[in-house]
């Protein structure tokens, strides 16, 4: 006897033998054999294996039913058939089909890799077999997210495209339509606070100015349960601790193309904290742990600060160790007084010790070059101060644009932990190519090798070949800041360099020099630190322009059997520097501060005697615990001087030590170098005296009336102060994952160089006008300030600067420069 299709669809359905006329008929047979028709993709060892019956059972019909449910549960069959022929049980299936492809089209909102990762958890993907039951499931919640886009007249369709050998291509077509717009966002029941308030916190709009470039009145469900939590946190930070949002309403307009949001709200009343309990183990700290709370009795309740009270906490014991407590808040809340009490219960756990430290990312950078930074042991108990010290002190090494921890919890054990440091690499300055331009100073070139982490091992290198129209120079040096395993660093540096003034926007003159220095740098604490050196300058002077400042130098030292020749000087310099950061990165900060003081001298017994002296310092102020707006100050003090005597001469500072202001490093918005201190010319009338006594008379040199005076270009000065202000803003039109390569500002930036020495008094022969032109120059009062905006970003070149910058106020002779635009610069 021969049963056909059997239990195929009974067992689907859960339909029972009786109705359906087998009932009567089926026997129970023993089984001879099995045979499964239809396998092409699944083997048949593999099927038979699934069915729960094997040869020389006897079947009957609970076993029939277990076989085929069995079938289906393996996910590879879409239909199973089974009959019998004799003893032999006889199973027909229709396998699945493979999906050969799966495609999208239409899909503007949604990209290809996110809807390819939300089908690949279904288990839709290319390779693995169709199970079509799911595609309708699929297709509604990808119209689900659409409607919660405000989108909706979205449509989602599924197309199984059949191809050959049991393949199939699933094509999924979206019709996205046109977004909803908020039309109006109304709050209903609010009292103490009005709707524009509340609605000026919310990121849903329903009103854009039109220079808003950024808003849009876009529906997004998403953003309106967020902007309800936002409206919550407002009220509980203020005292409303029994605030609620009662319902919500989103009504369509009847052309689906607007929406009304109503948010209904009950206010409450303010309350104030009655008293703050600590319970649970306080580890003998109870005293410190009330000290440090900063929710006092009498305040009024701030949800804020509960928070914050319990991070502080939590933080306060991962430093000893216990890296996962628990704290937690309980509000007694009494609304006839209309106080609460708050008791924090603090569950320290179980102390935790670190059993390895592991970095990931590091391609180029040696894990030793990591782990020197690290103040976190191995085998010591998880710190979490010092982990975030750690983290620290990576990010200020500049090599990484991002610096994350983790601690993972080791298997099988609940005191130990592995700390991950995961690192992401940014160019270290391996190559340096230059470009700039400025709307004044024309076009200039750079080349340059520069490695701040020479083949991953933190040790600093360079080949310097740096040209462009004014300068010239060759720059070996290599710096091992780890000469010593205390960070005893250890360098030096051989230099040659060709510099022309005059191409400079300077007054002329030539200066070549070349020389040798070593230095070293000695660590105080993690945020102090000293370095030193010695080194050896020789400078050859030429050329130089005859104007009264540098007269005041040249002949103290000129030859006076061959005054045109050029000057020579060996001179021995010695340097000693501070410095000190609490920086959270070495590359774009945007929290912490740094000082840098740094002096030079030539050593006694110099051809030259001088020092200067350099005070440089800045400070960053976060708005926001992302980081995306930041408040950075700069300021910069710096002043020069001989000492000693030559000759009877007091010694100067030579003029190509001066300080120089203006242009994308300092004074942004005028000509580089162009701020300060102008060169100034006399020319005395030398006519013979005329023996004619009705002739014109004679002109006497040094006659006043007869002095003419003209002024050159800028020579710098012994002193310069410059300060800045600027606002650290996000970079439109970017993705946030770029916050750490791409920098974007607005500024304000103001200063001026003096030559404190220059002795304009011993002008004050020449005629009035001419002498107040000369004292315009040394003006302490005579501030240069400007404004604008900065756009500053790393790319495999180094770094690149574009600036736009306007004078606050200009003076008859200064040179602005309005655009400038810099690649491979320093910054």
């Amino acid at each position: 006897m021969r049963l056909n299709k059997l239990f195929a669809s009974m067992v689907l359905v859960g339909a029972s033998l009786s109705g359906n006329g087998w009932a009567d008929t089926f026997q129970p047979f023993e089984v001879t054999d099995i045979q499964v028709q239809g396998l092409q993709r699944v083997a048949l060892g593999a099927a038979l294996l699934t069915i729960p019956v094997k040869v020389g059972d006897t079947v009957d019909e609970l076993k029939l039913r277990q076989a085929i449910k069995s079938l289906y549960a393996s996910t590879n069959f879409e239909h199973i058939e089974v009959s019998r022929d004799g003893g032999v049980l006889v199973v027909t299936v229709k396998e699945r089909p493979t999906i050969s492809a799966v495609t999208f089209e239409g899909n503007k909102d949604i990209k290809d890799e996110q809807l390819q990762e939300s089908l690949d958890g279904s288990g839709v993907k290319t390779g693995e077999a169709l199970d079509r039951t799911m595609l309708s499931g699929i297709e509604k919640s990808l119209q689900d997210f659409y409607y919660g886009v405000g989108k909706y007249g979205a449509k989602v369709e599924a197309q199984v495209i059949n191809l050959p050998r049991n393949r199939v291509e699933l094509k999924f077509n979206f019709t996205e339509g046109l977004a909803a717009e908020i039309k109006q966002i109304n709050f209903v029941g609010n009292e103490v606070f009005s709707d524009a308030e509340l609605t000026g916190m919310l990121e849903l709009k329903d009103f854009v100015a039109w220079w808003d470039l950024f808003g849009e009145r876009r529906y997004q469900k998403q953003k309106l349960q967020a902007d309800l939590e936002t409206v919550k946190s407002f009220y509980h930070n203020r005292g409303y601790i029994r605030f609620d949002v009662t319902s919500t309403q989103v009504t369509m307009t009847p052309d689906r193309k607007g929406l009304y949001i109503t948010i209904n709200v009950n206010e409450g009343e303010p309350y104030k904290v009655k008293e703050v309990n600590l319970t649970g183990d306080l580890m003998g700290r109870e005293k410190l742990m009330k000290a440090i709370l900063p929710i006092k009795v009498g305040d009024t309740y701030n949800g804020a600060d509960v928070t914050f009270a319990e991070e502080m906490y939590g933080k306060y014991l991962g430093r000893f160790g216990y890296a996962y407590p628990e704290v937690k808040t309980f509000p007694e809340i009494d609304d006839e007084t209309k106080e609460v009490s708050l008791n924090v219960n603090i569950k320290p756990g179980k102390r935790v010790y670190v059993r390895s430290i592991n970095f990931s990312g590091n391609q180029v950078t040696k894990d030793e070059v990591l782990r020197r930074q690290l103040r976190q042991m191995e085998g010591a108990w998880l710190n979490s101060a010092q982990v975030e010290l750690s983290k620290a002190n990576l990010n200020r090494l500049g090599y990484f644009e991002t610096v994350d921890t983790e601690t993972v919890q080791v298997p099988g054990t609940d005191d130990l932990v592995d700390v991950a440091f995961n690192v992401k690499e940014q160019p270290s300055g391996s190559f340096n190519a230059g470009i700039g331009y400025g709307t004044e100073s024309g076009m200039s070139l750079q080349f340059g090798v520069q490695q701040s982490n020479f083949l991953g091992t933190g040790n600093q290198a360079g080949i310097n070949l740096n040209t462009n129209k004014y300068s010239k120079n060759v720059n070996l040096s290599f710096t091992d800041p780890y000469f010593t395993k205390d960070g005893v660093s250890l360098g030096g540096s051989i230099y040659w360099n060709e510099f022309d003034a005059d191409e400079a926007n300077l007054e002329a003159y030539k200066n070549s020099s070349y020389g040798i220095a070593v230095n070293s740098g000695f660590p105080i604490n993690e945020y102090n630190r000293i370095n030193g050196g010695l080194g050896y300058r020789h400078n050859e002077i030429s050329e130089i322009s005859a104007y009264e400042q540098a007269l005041r130098f040249y002949n103290i030292y000129r030859d006076s059997d061959d005054p045109n020749a050029s000057l020579s000087f060996d001179n021995f310099e010695a340097n000693l520097g501070w410095y000190r950061s609490t920086l959270n990165r070495g590359t774009f900060p945007s929290d912490g501060s740094s000082q840098r003081l740094s002096t030079k001298m030539t050593i006694p017994g110099s051809d030259l005697q001088y020092f200067k002296a350099d005070f440089d310092t800045s400070f960053y102020f976060p708005f926001n615990r992302s980081h995306s707006f930041v408040l950075l100050t700069k300021a910069r003090l710096g002043y020069g001087n001989g000492y000693g005597q030559f000759e009877d001469n007091d010694q100067i500072l030579p003029f190509w030590e001066n300080y120089y202001s203006g242009g994308s490093s300092s004074l942004r918005g005028f000509k580089s170098n162009s701020v300060g201190p102008r060169s100034f010319y006399l020319t005395r009338g030398l006519e013979p005296c005329s023996p004619d006594p009705s002739g014109d008379g004679c002109y006497l040199p040094g006659d006043p009336n007869q002095i003419q005076v003209s002024s050159g270009r800028s020579i710098g000065g012994n002193a310069i102060a410059t300060a800045s202000i600027e606002m650290i803003v996000p970079t439109p039109f970017l993705d946030e994952a770029y916050t750490n390569s791409v920098r974007t500002s607005f500024f304000l930036d103001a200063g001026n160089v003096w030559d404190t020495e220059f002795d304009y008094d011993s002008y004050r022969y020449l005629p009035a006008h001419e002498f107040d032109k000369l004292e315009d120059y040394s003006d302490p009062a005579r501030i240069r300030a400007s404004w604008g905006m900065s756009v500053q970003w790393l790319s495999p070149m180094g770094p690149m600067v574009f600036s736009l910058a306007w004078p606050l106020k200009e003076y008859e002779d200064d040179q602005t420069e309005i655009f400038s635009f810099n690649i491979g610069k320093t910054f």
